[in-house]
């Protein structure tokens, strides 16, 4: 006999503080694993979701990262001006690959090409809060990278950064990237990275009989 999976209902939401970040109070009754239920009350941070974009060049076998300073890394204490994959918020009802598109032309001043969902919707902390993030891989032209971009509206001032692959995978092995979407971006592209490049490889033949090139 299969046993019942425990589940959890919400009782109760009270929105605690409205702003850029929300903050809700949930009373929750969550069934125990040795049976019988609990009720527990929970702050939940509520800032929606989010994308980030694995952005990589497989002709320079070269990815653009961005640098800029990240407050909760300020608050822990540590140096906040770190390299990461572009990012940034999903306006209710936008894809994924939309919000990619927007956020790495803000953040870096290029077209991401060929976009794809590689990893959709890893939680960030589901302990604090509802926000998920979706991994976006597309091609850049890497030779057109550099300067400093982003959004004054949002009071952005981002630093466009470009490291070959090994490079890339070799500061998420000795944790001098320490962002956790970088990292799992980066796990993607060193067991995918091969392949990618041989499918880019073989588009840029010139077709047969003609004189011009499959690549993008």
């Amino acid at each position: 006999m299969t046993a019942k999976k425990p589940e959890a209902r919400v009782k109760e939401v009270t929105r605690e503080y409205d702003g850029f970040l929300s903050i809700d109070k949930y009373k929750i009754e969550k069934d125990l694993h040795e049976g019988g239920t609990a009720e527990i009350t929970w702050l939940v941070m509520e800032r929606g979701h989010a994308v980030g974009v694995l952005a990589y060049d497989p002709e320079e076998d070269k990815v653009v990262l961005i640098n800029e300073m990240r407050p909760g890394i300020l608050a822990d204490g540590a140096y906040p001006y770190t390299d990461t994959v572009p990012a940034g918020g999903m306006s209710k009802g936008e894809s994924a690959i939309v919000a990619a598109v927007r956020e790495m032309g803000e953040e870096t001043g290029l077209e991401l090409k060929n976009a794809r969902v590689i990893h959709e919707r890893s939680y960030v902390s589901s302990g604090g809060t509802s926000e998920a993030i979706t991994l976006v891989f597309g091609i850049v032209a890497a030779k057109k990278a550099g300067g400093i971009h982003g959004l004054e509206s949002e009071s952005e001032n981002i630093k466009t950064v470009v490291l070959s692959a090994q490079e890339f995978f070799d500061r998420i092995e000795n944790d001098s990237i320490t962002d956790m979407k970088t990292q799992l971006a980066g796990y993607w592209l060193e067991k995918n990275r091969d392949k990618i490049r041989a499918e880019f490889a073989q588009q840029k033949k010139p077709a047969a009989g003609k004189g011009g090139s499959l690549a993008p």
